[in-house]
């Protein structure tokens, strides 16, 4: 199902600060976050049975984050939620993502999910089964897996909610810190909420880190091919860095144009 928490707009320097564990077939290869060809420049681990991904950032310091939703049955579809976590990412602003993301709705039968969009101004979380329901997205701790944001009937929302706010996490350092112990907690005794799953031919693959903030310089990304408490995060920072650093870079080339003309 996977579960994301994003801590937003509560620290200053780091406005959006992220920790997700995927859970997936272990049979369903994917690989590691890379900087995808075309613009804008997009960070994120692909999957390789579609090509698309489950969570990823842009230049422009966009944030997109899936989740599958829990349904009774199957929608049925015709394009893979990870192709339009990639299309949403094609956009310079969460408002834009948001609106490309409809739009995709629209066009085609997508399986039930709860998409995440964030930038350091605006955020919001759909949660899509034959109707989409738009949340804007609050200031504080906010987590989301198979059922709607914060829901109190989902134990492991809860219970990463209670590990998240042991105490305070007011720098991007403690909160990194904290979620990679709270996102490698491995699994409890049956019938307990768990936050790594190990099933038989399912369970948590990767787990992903991610701080972004207003200095390209600040940016983190860390990332585990595999549970967190088996496999260490390795750290993508540099590609992170680099792409916040060349939209840093256009978008005031664009300004100094314009101011030109």
């Amino acid at each position: 199902m996977c579960l994301l928490a994003i801590q937003y707009r509560v620290v200053t320097e780091s406005p959006i600060l992220v920790a997700a564990n995927r859970e997936e077939f272990f049979d369903r290869r994917s690989t590691a976050p890379t900087i995808q060809s075309g613009k804008p420049r997009i960070l994120c681990p692909t999957d390789q049975r579609n090509g698309g991904t489950w969570l990823g950032v842009n230049q422009h310091g966009v944030f997109i984050g899936i989740c599958n939703r829990r349904t009774l049955e199957p929608l049925g579809s015709n394009r893979s939620r990870g192709l339009l976590c990639k299309e949403a990412l094609k956009s310079t602003s969460s408002h834009q993502a948001l609106e490309r993301a409809l739009e995709e709705f629209d066009k085609h039968q997508v399986e039930a999910c709860n998409l995440i969009v964030a930038d350091r101004d605006a955020g919001f979380v759909v949660h899509h089964e034959t109707d989409n329901e738009v949340i804007e997205m609050q200031s504080g701790l906010n987590i989301i897996g198979g059922r709607n944001l914060n829901d109190p009937r989902d134990e492991r929302v809860q219970l990463a909610s209670r590990l998240l706010t042991l105490q305070t996490l007011d720098s991007p350092v403690k909160f990194l810190a904290v979620a990679s112990k709270v996102f490698a907690r491995a699994p409890s005794p049956a019938g307990r909420a768990n936050m790594v799953l190990r099933g038989a031919d399912y369970g948590t693959v990767s787990s992903t880190l991610i701080a972004l903030g207003a200095k390209p310089r600040d940016a983190i990304y860390q990332y585990a091919d595999g549970p967190a408490d088996e496999a260490r995060y390795e750290d993508y920072s540099p590609l992170l860095r680099d792409i916040l650093s060349r939209g840093l870079r256009e978008t005031r080339t664009k300004v100094s144009m314009a101011e030109a003309e």
